[in-house]
């Protein structure tokens, strides 16, 4: 059986990522050829650091989205023979016309690792910015009023915030994940609870912004609530007739769980920045026009306070996306055949001293990604100080 060299397999992982390759070329050079025009994105690539995390975090972007091209052999798949062999090992009897090499070997079901690492990205990508996208909108729906309003109602939402955090971050996952948990219907109550707050959102922030234009606001508005209640009742219930949105009993935990311990971070974040900010002049100036409450914390306060927010976002996404690791690998993944990061070091890790390639390349895709997430918000902290 031939194996492939060293050399040849980095040669042929170059290969295999050309359409990342391609998308990163074109991405960034036009990002820098117009970066006078892009605000705090352009004035970005002025950061080294914030430079080379965007680059790192681009690059798992665009393999998540070209990974059906990317991979050589199907994530779930096993070949006879292949268990645990040494990446570059050549593939017995393999069909015509298949990629003829396990660039990265075969784990212990005989599965190529190179294609689960490059396929686990896509899960990853998926989860972690969404939930964290979620957890933002509670955190900012709640966490205005509270800042700005003050009183009874900053009183009670920061003792349900504290209360929450209050419990260790990882214990707190642990139990809400657990098949235990879940089959109390836990889950889906916080959906149901949670997963309004996006309609809220976006119903207020149309509301707020065009409430002396009726046309356009309940152009608006109705499509929120159109789409917005027909996502909810897919996303929280399962209960959408077209199947356009769903979500998997373990993965509806995953995200609920993710929105639910961040949710009150961002709250006591946003409620901060409220309290700063409503006390600038533009803030009375918008007070004299006249503006509702609501339009000056969303239209006044809030664009004012994205450069924290973006900020924090990027790291939340990096924090996210470690604890689904963690999750993984304690066997609490999206799926026990799926090829999550986590899930697969764990794999590897039992057989460490024998056969490391196994757990090196997810770990060392976690690490890259994560370290792009800082480096990124290092970056936009760095360039937001400026403005």
């Amino acid at each position: 059986m031939n194996s492939l060299s060293a050399w040849e397999i980095i040669l042929q992982i170059i290969v295999q990522f050309t359409p990342v390759w391609i998308a990163l070329a074109v991405t960034l050079s036009a990002s820098i050829y117009y970066k006078d025009r892009l605000g705090l994105y352009g004035h970005l690539f002025d950061s080294r650091v914030g430079t080379v995390g965007l680059i790192l975090v681009l690059f798992w972007v665009f393999t998540a989205i070209f990974a059906d091209a990317i991979v050589t052999h199907d994530a779930l798949s096993q070949i006879s023979g292949m268990k645990n062999k040494r990446p570059g090992t050549e593939v017995r009897l393999a069909a015509e016309g298949a990629y003829q090499y396990y660039l990265l070997g075969g784990d212990n079901l005989a599965r190529d690792i190179f294609s689960r690492m490059i396929m686990g990205s896509r899960a990853v990508l998926i989860i972690a910015p969404a939930a964290t996208a979620f957890a933002f909108m509670v955190g900012i729906t709640l966490g205005l009023p509270a800042g700005f309003r003050g009183g009874k109602l900053d009183m009670n939402l920061s003792f349900l915030a504290n209360l929450v955090l209050a419990f260790p971050v990882i214990l707190l996952f642990f139990l809400l994940v657990t098949p235990e948990i879940r089959s109390t219907g836990v889950p889906i109550y916080l959906a149901a609870v949670l997963f309004l707050f996006p309609v809220i959102f976006f119903v207020v922030l149309f509301q707020s912004r065009f409430y002396t234009q009726p046309m356009k606001r309940n152009i608006y508005v109705g499509t929120t609530l159109v789409l917005g209640l027909w996502a909810y009742s897919g996303l929280a219930f399962n209960a959408d007739p077209l199947n356009v949105f769903y979500m998997e009993p373990n993965l509806l935990n995953i995200f609920v769980s993710v929105v639910f311990v961040n949710s009150p971070t961002v709250y006591r974040i946003v409620r901060g920045l409220a309290m700063d900010i409503k006390t600038r002049d533009y803030v009375a100036a918008a007070e004299t026009r006249g503006e509702g409450p609501w339009y000056i914390m969303l239209w006044e306060i809030l664009p004012n306070a994205r450069g924290p927010l973006i900020v924090d976002f990027c790291l939340r996404i990096g924090y996210t996306t470690i604890l689904l690791g963690t999750l993984g690998f304690f066997g609490l993944g999206v799926s026990p055949e799926s090829p999550d990061w986590g899930m697969t070091i764990n794999e590897g890790r039992k057989l460490m001293s024998i056969y490391p390639h196994l757990a090196i390349p997810p770990a060392l895709a976690l690490m890259s990604l994560v370290l792009g997430l800082n480096l990124l918000a290092d970056g936009l902290r760095e360039q937001s100080l400026k403005d």
